[in-house]
């Protein structure tokens, strides 16, 4: 599915402006969403006026995925303690109004996507998200929510899922278990988080310490019979930088090279085939900030580069340690 009209200029959505109040020791990185806005902007990829704030998802949209009961947890703050324990966020307004946010953007992504040829969400990827609960920092499932809406307007039937997060999608493959529609491709840690796997269409187990050259072997292998079977109206990508062999929760043995060779053969994947692209962060715990900004920022320039012109310098032209 091509866009029509005119050829519009890639842009990308932030919500980094709504944080998360967490403890000093907390596990995760939620400074990194700012980071990757900043690299974003610093290294050229895209001008400022193209980082757009999305507004909040609206109520109906959200009752497409999750139950009401669990919606109304969220808005209210009545979650129970075993409920933010699995989430693994303290509710709060501010949690709130970040999910709604975060949701909205991959929307806008998505609608990027079939009007623009991609579409860009500087977040999103909650993709542990199940209908009635949160888990493993995910509250609503963004693209799930997105596919649905989509559906709901007409704009796509059908979808194609490619998770490369180092940890299974659990709550969008449950989400999409009996539907034929969506295709759902998940390569991820063995070994790792989650430790109950849902079953997606097509799963890829990866033993720890998996190098460049065997993940982007496997990769190659499946992709193609993934975009055959899927037949999809659209892509979306969960970019997670996690597999990094400097990740703390990731387990995996990816490169730089590695993760930017991942991206290029995901994106132009598309771009070969004709499939509008929507590219979301997923997940990403590197010891060091600056390379959580520098991996997220270089997804970001291969989209730009593959679907629309690059306004900023080549990769090589700004050290990943002057991203902070």
């Amino acid at each position: 599915m091509q866009p029509t009209g005119p050829i519009l200029p890639l842009r990308a959505w932030t919500s980094a402006r709504w944080g998360i109040t967490l403890p000093p020791t907390h596990r995760f990185p939620i400074e990194k969403y700012a980071l990757i806005r900043d690299a974003v902007i610093r290294r050229g990829i895209l001008p400022p006026d193209a980082v757009l704030e999305p507004d909040r998802v609206e109520p109906w949209a959200l009752r497409l995925v999750h139950t009401q009961r669990f919606i109304d947890s969220v808005m209210n703050g009545t979650m129970t303690p075993d409920e933010t324990r699995r989430l693994g966020f303290p509710w709060g307004e501010d949690l709130r109004e970040r999910s709604l946010r975060t949701v909205q953007g991959t929307l806008e992504a998505s609608r990027d996507a079939l009007d623009r040829g991609a579409g860009i969400t500087l977040a999103g990827g909650t993709h542990h998200a199940f209908a009635d609960h949160g888990e493993g920092f995910c509250v609503f499932n963004d693209v799930a929510i997105a596919i649905r809406v989509l559906q709901r307007e007409g704009r796509i039937v059908r979808a194609l899922i490619i998770d490369l997060d180092v940890h299974q999608g659990n709550g969008t493959a449950n989400l999409f278990s009996l539907d034929e529609d969506i295709f759902t491709f998940s390569m991820h840690g063995a070994k790792n988080y989650p430790f109950h796997k849902e079953r997606s269409t097509l799963d890829i187990e990866l033993e720890d310490g998996c190098s460049d050259s065997t993940y982007l072997a496997l990769l190659e292998q499946q992709l193609g019979p993934a975009f055959d079977g899927a037949r999809p109206d659209i892509v979306f990508y969960l970019a997670g930088s996690d597999p990094y062999v400097h990740d703390r929760f990731g387990r995996l043995g990816l490169t730089l090279d590695g993760l930017r060779t991942r991206d290029q053969v995901v994106v132009e994947g598309c771009r070969r085939r004709g499939h509008p692209l929507v590219l979301t962060m997923a997940g990403g715990y590197a010891r060091d900030l600056a390379d959580i900004a520098f991996i997220h920022s270089e997804s970001v320039r291969v989209v730009v580069d593959t679907f629309g012109p690059s306004v900023g310098p080549h990769p090589g032209s700004l050290r990943r340690t002057e991203l902070l």
